[in-house]
């Protein structure tokens, strides 16, 4: 069973220009008619010519305390939009501010491409680069020096280029551009790279700037279609279908863009650059609504390629800040993509011209079982109780270029918070003439190097009010000694992160580090400040040199965990431009005043990811490999808030599978 709502699962009202003033949540996402008024605002401010291109549009939210402050049959705050325009002749840029409310642009601030980047890349580039590396003599003859002559077969595809030192990039919109080959439509072209040679591009001014090349001087022949049955082989005739049921229906519902579930609420939201965003999550506990996160989302990824040489050195791409994520999102299909008695939600983008797109199904909500939940059979009183926990997940997946990514959230009954990012995809390939050290082969003349996904979720809390802190907990070994006679003692220290420097952290798995933030406004009934613990993965940050360009430019992904002060637009890890920006933007800026975070209104960003040694059996298609962390009621709650969760087998009769006599559950 499926059901598929509106962007907000709402009605509309659209007249004029502004929605908040027809009732709307103040972050509610941008619908299509809203995105349309953007559009005609910036026309009539003459901010629209043809040569015009916008970015980043999204729903610029109001501060926290105005839309804390709101309740519904009040004025909303202004509905602002906010977006990037550049000027394809010149890559001149501006951050602008439309006003929907007042039908206003509110502020324009021309930018300076050459200090802070330029925009992102743009759906038209792709077309572009292929005519203009076709076009260039040095570069057809390198590639038919390697066996390629027939330019119709030949899929160009360009990467964002990076900053490393080329004067003549600064102030242009740069691609290098790596191809290959697809002998027919039906087959994968990923599997023939054309070795050995790179065009560094200048879409801005139309032209090639240098074509490098290397010792590799192959295309891979071998297949990677691997939907053809002559590599796939015969397909399993023993695996069986499994089919999830939900007779009574769901235990969620959505209503105006709120989902609320076992004692959970949450606003979601969804934009083209992040995607899916999550708003005002908060448990009903004893029937009071206690806040936990005010927004939270995932800021930045970055893949840094960890192969030195002229092929792959420059390879560092930030999917959301260069390429939009949100934009790229899949339309998710029943049976594939989710499974069970899923409701899906559309999203609206907007593309370059600042005209919206609607995604269908581009959010998938559903609830799976996920084991036990509690158990115990106790040897005094002959009681043996079990009970099954459940998760709501909300996710939606993505493509960019070679890559899948899937973004999981999940709310469980006990409380818990986790984010899970499943990758798929290919491996990028490349030929591989079997001797560099940083390379894994794939397949007879194909290699990738090693590389790492590292992603930064900002994590916006309001654990039981705005006034929260962060507090640092080791495990550690206590000496043996007269308070520690037989030395089998583990004690662990606390230590309070009181500013924006100190709270530049790494995770120690040997000490099994984690971090709490507490309330500053409520204690629970031990006495104790009501929190929430990070629960990292604790894998590898940056692997990369200190002092490379991939390093200043992804300073976030240098540390686990950042705490900053809350600012309404400090929201993305490497600043708000990120194609081809120097570095220095986002986290590093936006602690640079290292202001007081202790007690106060805090935004925590986590760093997490992969560091990929890529396996033949990624080939010629990964199978999903995983990535997250969790968030866990510590001290939240008084006691352990899933006492009240039912014994579902007794609603058999006593015919659940595994059941007792009685009904209940004796698995």
């Amino acid at each position: 069973m499926t059901t598929t709502a509106s962007p907000a699962d709402a009605t509309v009202t659209t007249s004029g220009t502004g929605p908040a003033a027809g009732g709307r949540h103040p972050l509610a996402p941008l619908t299509a008619d809203e995105v349309r008024a953007a559009r005609r605002i910036l026309d009539g401010a003459g901010l629209m010519t043809p040569s015009t291109r916008a970015a980043y549009v999204m729903l610029r939210e109001p501060a926290k305390a105005d839309v804390l402050a709101w309740s519904p049959g009040q004025p909303a705050p202004a509905r602002e939009v906010g977006l990037l325009l550049s000027d394809e002749r010149d890559m001149a840029l501006s951050s602008v501010v439309v006003d929907l409310t007042a039908e206003r642009v509110a502020s324009l601030e021309p930018m300076d491409a050459t200090q802070v980047g330029i925009g992102p890349c743009l759906d038209e580039d792709y077309e572009i680069v292929g005519s203009i590396v076709k076009s260039d003599p040095d570069w057809v003859a390198a590639i038919a020096r390697r066996g390629v002559t027939d330019l119709d077969k030949v899929r160009p595809v360009p990467l964002s280029a990076g900053v490393f030192g080329y004067d003549d990039e600064v102030g242009s919109r740069v691609y290098r551009v790596l191809s290959f080959v697809q002998p027919s439509p039906s087959d994968f072209a990923w599997g023939h790279p054309i070795g050995g040679v790179i065009a560094h591009v200048d879409v801005t001014h139309r032209k090639v700037l240098r074509v490098v090349e290397t010792h590799v001087e192959h295309t891979p022949e071998e297949s990677a279609n691997y939907l053809d049955p002559a590599l796939r082989g015969p397909e399993r005739d023993d695996l069986k279908p499994i089919s999830i049921t939900q007779p009574e229906g769901v235990s969620f519902t959505l209503a105006d863009g709120v989902l609320s579930w076992q004692n959970w609420q949450v606003r979601l939201g969804f934009n083209g650059r992040e995607g899916l965003t999550l708003h005002q999550l908060s448990y009903t506990d004893a029937g009071e609504p206690r806040p936990i996160l005010y927004r939270a989302s995932v800021g930045e990824m970055v893949v840094n390629y960890g192969d030195p040489g002229p092929t792959h050195g420059w390879q560092n791409y930030f999917d959301i800040g260069e390429y939009q994520f949100g934009r790229l999102a899949n339309s998710l299909e029943l049976g594939c993509d989710c499974l069970g008695d899923i409701t899906y939600v559309d999203a609206v983008v907007v593309d370059d011209f600042c005209e919206p797109v609607t995604i269908r199904n581009a959010i998938c909500i559903h609830e799976e079982d996920y084991g036990i939940l509690w158990k115990h059979n106790d040897i005094f009183n002959g009681t043996n109780e079990t009970r099954r926990q459940r998760r709501l997940v909300m996710s939606f997946f993505g493509t960019v270029g070679n890559y899948d990514y899937g973004f999981y959230w999940s709310l469980y009954l006990d409380g818990t918070i986790e984010l899970e990012v499943k990758a798929t995809g290919i491996p990028f390939p490349s030929g591989y003439d079997g001797v560099d050290p940083y390379f894994a082969e794939l397949a007879p003349g194909v290699g990738a190097p090693v590389h790492q996904h590292l992603f930064s979720a900002r994590l916006d809390f309001t654990v039981d009010g705005v006034r929260n802190h962060v507090d640092e907990h080791d495990a550690v070994t206590v000496p043996t000694g007269p308070d520690n006679p037989w030395g089998n003692a583990i004690g662990q220290t606390r230590t309070r992160l009181t500013t924006e420097q100190d709270a530049r952290r790494r995770a120690a798995p040997e000490r099994n580090r984690v971090w709490v933030i507490g309330s500053d406004e409520r204690t629970n009934r031990l006495g104790r400040p009501t929190g929430y613990v990070l629960l990292p993965e604790g894998q590898p940050t940056l692997l990369a040199a200190e002092d490379s360009s991939i390093s200043r430019r992804a300073e976030f992904a240098r540390h686990h965990l950042w705490v900053t002060h809350y600012d309404r637009d400090q929201l993305w890890p490497s600043g708000y431009t990120v194609n081809q920006n120097p570095g220095g933007d986002g986290l590093p800026a936006y602690a640079a005043g290292d202001l007081p975070v202790d007690g106060e209104d805090v935004v925590v960003w986590h760093t997490f990811g992969l560091t990929h040694f890529v396996r033949p059996e990624d080939w010629p298609i990964m199978p999903v490999d995983y990535t997250g962390f969790k968030l866990k009621p510590h001290g939240f709650f008084d006691r352990n808030p899933t006492l009240d969760v039912p014994d579902l087998a007794k609603r058999s009769g006593g015919h659940a599978p595994a059941g007792g006599p009685d009904g209940h559950c004796a698995c």
